[in-house]
């Protein structure tokens, strides 16, 4: 598999773009005419800078108006061409981009444009340069591939081809399987983006909107499929706008673009047993059975802090590591570390975040083979020195710099609690609270980091996302998407945050940037925790008494549950699935936090509804000196 990019899909100028793309990985780049227009050296300077970064220029676009016009705008049209002709030769590229016409003198007529197209590779032909058709979504008479494919075929010629573009035939609803008719051979270049639905104009979607393959909604994976049984095995190349990636790191976009491509042409591969795909043989996409530990850093004050915070949810301390300054603490199946080792990442984290929850261990069935699927994505490998009783457990980099260890059951990483970790009895005993598992984990980020998060996540894992909700904090909006695998065993709740006056964005500034802002803990009786935590000394959030008011009258919750609701501050909300219970801890350090939560029935979301009395209590509680700034 060849892979490309067109330079319009990341920021900066056109070396900075080349360099990005080179880094990332890409085989090969679209030059898109403005990038070169706007930049200051020559077409062979920038062939001789394109070869030096190992790519090659896999097409030159767009050429636009030229196809159906009256004379003389055809002759001139005819002009234009063979001007950009030369410059594909001094650039060292062979094929053309030519997108349907939108002109309005344009006359339309499949008769006419293949004629246009025949003449077209004639003179192509002349300099040994080839020339792709594209049906764009918009276009004044031809604006569907099927209709693009018929006036290649009848312009018959061996310079002539097809050029198709996912956004432009999803975008339409058109069904992608048609494209399972045109000869591989006479299929260009394919341009691949995703785009999430959204009711628009096409041209205003298509120019804003889109995005990497798996940050959207489109069925890339459908289309994909479909050119794949055609037999093509030229370029698969992205063709991005959007106005958040002009504005961000063109590596880390480029980056996120790679990931994309080599991710769905696994899947293409998987889907498509039979048809012979040149993509490396990834292992499988990796079920997480469940959140192993959760890590944080601290030093030995805080560290006590945090001990408390734990003891009065019901955790107790039951280990100590045989080598290294950490303890664990236990409820249920839920495991919570921390670390105040004096060098290490843990000490790295907490010099920059302050106490932090900065590693997140989750269990799989093979966690080799899901360090070896990470790094065939891109994600970044994470190790440090090994020392006496400890086990090198496999892990990459995630949000804000933090790690993802993966533990399985096949090897000795499954017995790291034995091996590492010598029993104690917890001097301050408290009492158990009822927590049973790690419910999700909530993350936070700037949103312009969230597509490459959710890409991130779902070409790793067996998962996949949902909606996203704004979340609606008193100084502004937040963006939450959810991350989870059909068994509920990963949950990941993904918190972009565009203003620093939100709690989520306070949270981002002041930790500078630590992910993890709050853990939910799962309870089968939300009630009897409340009182535990309660005997415990806990101080839970207080919620508005107008809540509960409006709960009565929303959802006609009344009698002796209102009451129970009201008097234990917790929250509540349903569905169709079932009820959910949810309460929440008052602050921890600098935005961070815990939360109980019951799922009765089949419940399957997270509180949305709740989120924005939720955020105005925690602002509520918070002191004037630790408020987010204005």
């Amino acid at each position: 598999m060849k892979t490309s990019i067109a330079t319009v899909s990341i920021s900066g100028d056109l070396r900075e773009k080349l360099e990005a793309i080179a880094a990332a990985g890409f085989d090969g780049v679209e030059i898109f005419e403005n990038d070169f227009l706007a930049y200051d050296r020559s077409p062979r300077d920038v062939a001789v800078m394109v070869a030096d970064l190992g790519l090659t220029i896999t097409l030159f676009q767009p050429f636009r108006d030229f196809e159906g016009l009256p004379e003389p705008q055809r002759s001139q049209a005819f002009e234009r061409a063979e001007r950009k002709f030369d410059l594909m030769g001094e650039l060292g590229t062979e094929l053309m981009l030519v997108c349907s016409s939108v002109s309005p003198l344009a006359l339309g007529g499949i008769d006419r444009a293949a004629a246009d197209l025949r003449e077209l590779g004639e003179r192509a032909a002349k300099r040994n340069l080839r020339v792709g058709y594209e049906a764009l979504a918009w276009g004044r008479h031809v604006n569907d591939h099927r209709d693009a494919w018929e006036i290649v075929r009848r312009a018959d010629h061996a310079n002539i081809g097809i050029i198709v573009d996912s956004f432009h035939t999803l975008a339409r609803g058109i069904d992608p399987n048609s494209i399972r008719s045109i000869p591989g051979d006479k299929i260009f270049i394919v341009q691949l983006a995703d785009a999430p639905e959204i009711d628009m104009d096409l041209l205003y979607w298509s120019r804003h909107f889109r995005n990497m393959p798996g940050e959207g909604d489109l069925d890339v994976t459908d289309f994909m499929r479909a050119v794949a049984a055609t037999g093509y095995n030229g370029p698969i190349s992205l063709e991005i706008f959007n106005d958040q990636f002009r504005s961000g790191s063109p590596r880390t976009i480029a980056a996120d673009g790679h990931r994309s491509l080599v991710y769905l042409m696994d899947q293409v591969r998987n889907s498509e047993p039979d048809i012979a795909i040149d993509v490396p043989v990834l292992p499988p996409r990796v079920d997480v059975q469940g959140v192993a530990f959760v890590e944080f850093a601290a030093d030995e004050a805080e560290a006590q802090v945090l001990a408390g915070h734990l003891r009065r949810l019901g955790f107790r301390l039951t280990g100590r590591h045989k080598s290294k300054a950490v303890e664990r603490f236990t409820q249920g199946d839920i495991n919570i570390v921390i670390n105040t080792e004096r060098e290490g990442l843990a000490h790295s984290a907490y010099l920059t975040h302050g106490t932090s929850a900065y590693a997140l261990g989750l269990m799989v069935d093979d966690a080799a083979a899901t360090v070896d699927r990470a790094r065939a994505l891109g994600a970044q490998l994470f190790s440090q020195r090994v020392g006496p009783n400890q086990l090198s457990i496999p892990a990459i980099r995630g949000i804000g710099g933090g790690v993802i260890y993966f533990l399985d059951e096949k090897s000795p990483l499954g017995r790291v609690w034995d091996i590492e970790f010598e029993p104690v009895s917890d001097p301050e005993p408290s009492r158990d609270a009822g927590l049973r598992r790690v419910d999700h984990v909530a993350q936070t980020m700037n949103y312009e980091e969230m597509l490459t998060w959710i890409l991130f996540y779902r070409s790793i894992f067996v998962a996949e996302k949902s909606p996203m909700v704004d979340v609606v904090d008193p100084s502004g909006l937040v963006r939450s998407q959810v991350i989870e695998n059909a068994a509920g065993s990963l949950r990941l709740t993904l918190n972009g945050a565009e203003s620093h006056r939100t709690l989520a964005g306070h949270f981002i500034a002041e930790t500078f940037g630590s992910s993890i802002q709050h853990l939910a803990f799962a309870s089968d009786d939300i009630f009897a925790t409340a009182a535990a935590l309660q005997a415990n000394g806990m101080k839970t959030l207080e919620i508005s008494p107008n809540y509960y008011s409006d709960l009565q009258a929303r959802l006609g919750i009344g009698g002796d549950l209102l009451e129970r609701l009201r008097a234990a501050n917790i929250l509540y909300d349903r569905d169709a699935g079932g009820e959910f219970f949810q309460l929440y801890s008052t602050n921890v350090g600098e935005g961070f936090f815990f939360e109980v939560v019951q799922r009765a029935g089949g419940y399957g979301g997270y509180g949305a509804a709740n989120a924005p009395f939720r955020i105005a209590a925690q602002k509520r509680s918070l002191t004037p000196a630790t408020m987010p700034r204005q």
